[in-house]
């Protein structure tokens, strides 16, 4: 990261990053101009909501379709369904996510927490907490090198830091930043996937830029497909401007599908087919 006062807006400098930026504004602001939007807005909300867990949950090997999530009622994963109990997962941090809206600029690491907690689902001594020295981590989706407890405790204060402290950056770029942080160092025991992507959708929230939550970005991850996804964060942990970059156009890329998704919801609401 840089070095400057605000490190987060200098990433907004990057190459390519200004026009991803002005292109989620405007695909944003289009969705929101919908005339469904004026009336039926908590009914896309709630499609977005269920579509942005079914993507994040595809992302951690639970691809199920739309219409099994919506169908299932029992995410225990009784029987050892670890699928089962991965979709749950997502949906209980979509629902969880809205409610810490106000948590996250003043105490992020507590935010995560509790989402690690919601997440899980258990009550173990490993649940809630950034992993110790030692501790295995359960992601097999993301593949690259696991940084050390130490590493990991002052990464995710500096993250912190950054946070409370705000700044000009761009909402975008924090998001990915945050989203691609977060994967990077699997700071928690299992789920880390859904955790960085519930974070990420907090801060897309919480910036204003989509502040009734429609613009589901887990969809367009998983659109664009795991691999895709792997490669983009492989840039990001790579470290350099063209791979941050690239990984923070792709996180603007998914937000478009994202809003792709809840404009199809919007014309069917307007044609009563939803």
């Amino acid at each position: 990261m840089s070095t400057t006062a605000d490190p987060l807006a200098a990433l907004g400098a990057l190459p390519g990053v200004a026009e991803s930026v002005d292109s989620v504004r405007k695909a944003v602001d289009r969705v929101y101009g919908h005339r469904v939007m004026r009336r039926r807005s908590n009914a896309v909300t709630s499609e977005a909501a269920l579509r942005g867990a079914r993507g994040s949950a595809a992302l951690s090997g639970a691809d199920w379709p739309l219409e099994e999530v919506r169908r299932r009622s029992d995410f225990s994963g009784a029987g050892g369904d670890a699928e089962a109990r991965t979709v749950g997962a997502a949906l209980r941090l979509t629902a969880e996510a809205g409610q810490l809206l106000s948590i996250w600029r003043q105490s992020p690491l507590r935010v995560l927490a509790r989402l690690h907690l919601v997440a899980a689902a258990d009550n173990g001594d490993t649940v809630g907490r950034p992993r110790q020295a030692g501790e295995p981590v359960d992601e097999p989706l993301i593949e690259l090198p696991l940084p050390g407890a130490q590493e990991v405790a002052g990464r995710l204060d500096g993250l912190s830091e950054l946070i409370i402290a705000g700044g000009s950056a761009p909402a975008l770029v924090t998001a990915a930043v945050v989203h691609g942080e977060l994967l990077a160092l699997r700071p928690f025991g299992s789920y880390n996937g859904l955790v960085a992507r519930a974070a990420e959708r907090i801060v897309l929230v919480g910036s204003g830029l989509d502040p009734k939550s429609i613009c589901p970005a887990e969809v367009g991850h998983a659109e664009q497909g795991r691999a895709e996804y792997a490669a983009a964060l492989e840039g990001y942990v790579s470290g350099t401007p063209e791979g941050v970059a690239a990984w923070i156009a792709h996180c603007g890329r998914s937000v478009e599908l994202g809003v792709r998704e809840s404009t199809a919801v919007c014309e069917a609401l307007q044609r009563g087919a939803a």
